[in-house]
């Protein structure tokens, strides 16, 4: 890394972590979360990058190179489809195989009474949702062969080990910082999302709350155990929180009050007594909940906007949390450049005025967005996001009390098969009993890694 790069970097992660910590930095950092963008950006199409992940690191590469943004994504499409297809995942439809192929990968939504949980198997999943993933679920949303398994199981080392060279590069060359590290989804939200399906979980909560809450219940320590062992273990970037449709008018506020909220505000408080942020990307609108969110820790959080209103959210949140986004997706993909500078205008002068702020879109970027309006964006946050004044990320804070997390399940997080339940099927260990207990916890833990990534990640 050359010293001017090296400087650049350093310059870029003290503004990105001064706002995320409450400070004022320099100028208002730039964070946009493109992914199919940079497809668009760099000549790939859309099934380059999603089907050949090498292609999706080469396209943040080569964007980050040429606009002036602080933070990216090392690969924001995410959602490697080679893996998908490798598993057999029926869930999402591939560019290229089903849809066409400059168009972004989608998740197919389950019929109501196709979901990949069935109403009556809320016991099971309570009982051991690790079991439950591995013997029940994975069978139907994957082709449900030993093979597939094999496959799908060594694709995702084989990504997941590609990551830190993309950091690495991301940082050498181009001295731009990554910005999220992790992955963290709600309890309900999983339900919705991957087991239940949104239609069935809607049934399921006005006909047995109470089995839905236990199981969101049963489902947050490891989801909590997912966050922080995927997390940047020094706490320097936030863990990726996806808001996906836990809020009104997509739950009644009962449910939000009464399941989502109690079974998600521990875990993030946890989080945050082990020093990490969440990110809270919150999808779709949620300024019904900010007197809810305006709860949590001081800077506990990162706090994105989309379809919100920055104006309310600042009355509420503001001075408590960094807040992001906020700049229509629409805008960016059939707006014009003015309009855009015309935009973010308004939201720096909205919800920037003290600091604390990072400047993005609302939602993830994809590739209706045009080069000249992320131009607009970009040049307009550096005319209008200086500071004439500076101020420190704040202090440390006193961290909250250790938080219970959910109910205990028949098998903790962070194991399939634990070795005191298992060792009697072995011969007695002449040696080194705790060796041999270890090995064995660690290479289960890839198992379990592999079931909860399938359901968080992809």
């Amino acid at each position: 890394m050359s010293k001017r790069v090296a400087q650049l970097y350093a310059e870029r992660l003290e503004r990105y972590t001064t706002a995320m910590r409450g400070g004022m930095p320099d100028r208002v950092p730039i964070r946009p979360f493109v992914a199919e963008f940079c497809a668009k950006y760099a000549g790939f199409t859309c099934q380059d990058v999603a089907h050949d992940y090498t292609k999706a690191y080469e396209a943040v590469i080569r964007t980050g190179k040429d606009f002036d943004w602080d933070a990216m994504v090392v690969n924001m499409v995410w959602v490697w489809t080679g893996l998908a297809q490798a598993a057999g995942l029926k869930y999402y439809a591939i560019p290229g195989i089903h849809i066409p192929a400059d168009t972004g990968f989608q998740y197919r939504e389950p019929p109501e009474d196709g979901a990949y949980m069935r109403p009556n198997e809320y016991d099971a999943l309570i009982d051991d949702p690790t079991a439950f993933l591995l013997n029940t679920w994975m069978p139907r949303v994957s082709a449900g062969t030993p093979l597939s398994l094999l496959k799908g199981g060594m694709a995702m080392m084989q990504y997941f080990g590609s990551i830190g060279g993309q950091v690495q590069r991301m940082q050498t060359e181009n001295g731009t910082v990554s910005a999220i590290a992790g992955i963290f989804k709600a309890p309900l939200d999983i339900l919705a999302d991957k087991l239940r399906g949104y239609l069935g979980l809607l049934s399921d909560i006005e006909t047995q709350p109470d089995k839905v809450k236990a199981a969101c219940e049963a489902l947050a320590p490891h989801l909590f155990a997912v966050a922080l062992g995927s997390s940047d273990p020094t706490g320097t970037v936030p863990i990726g929180f996806w808001m996906h449709r836990s809020c009104v008018p997509l739950v009644a506020p009962k449910h939000f009050s009464n399941i989502f909220w109690p079974t998600l505000r521990p875990i993030i408080e946890e989080l945050w007594r082990n020093g990490r942020q969440t990110l809270f990307y919150a999808e779709g609108n949620w300024d019904y909940h900010l007197d809810d969110f305006a709860k949590l820790p001081t800077h506990s959080m990162v706090y994105h906007m989309d379809q919100a209103d920055p104006a309310k959210v600042y009355a509420k949140l503001g001075g408590k949390f960094c807040l992001s986004g906020g700049i229509p997706n629409a805008l960016l993909g059939f707006g014009t450049p003015d309009q855009v500078r015309a935009k973010v205008k308004q939201v720096l002068d909205t919800c920037a005025k003290d600091g604390a702020y990072i400047m993005d879109a609302s939602a993830i970027v994809q590739n209706d967005a045009k080069v000249e309006n992320m131009q607009a964006m970009t040049e307009a946050t550096l005319e209008y996001g200086g500071y004439s004044r500076r101020r420190p990320a704040a202090p440390p804070l006193p961290k909250p009390a250790p938080q219970t997390i959910g109910r205990p399940t028949r098998t903790a997080p962070g194991s399939v098969e634990p070795w005191d339940r298992v060792k009697n099927q072995w011969p007695p260990v002449t040696g080194d009993a705790e060796l041999v207990k270890n090995i064995w916890a660690q290479t289960d833990g890839l198992a379990y890694m592999y079931a909860w990534q399938i359901l968080e990640s992809f």
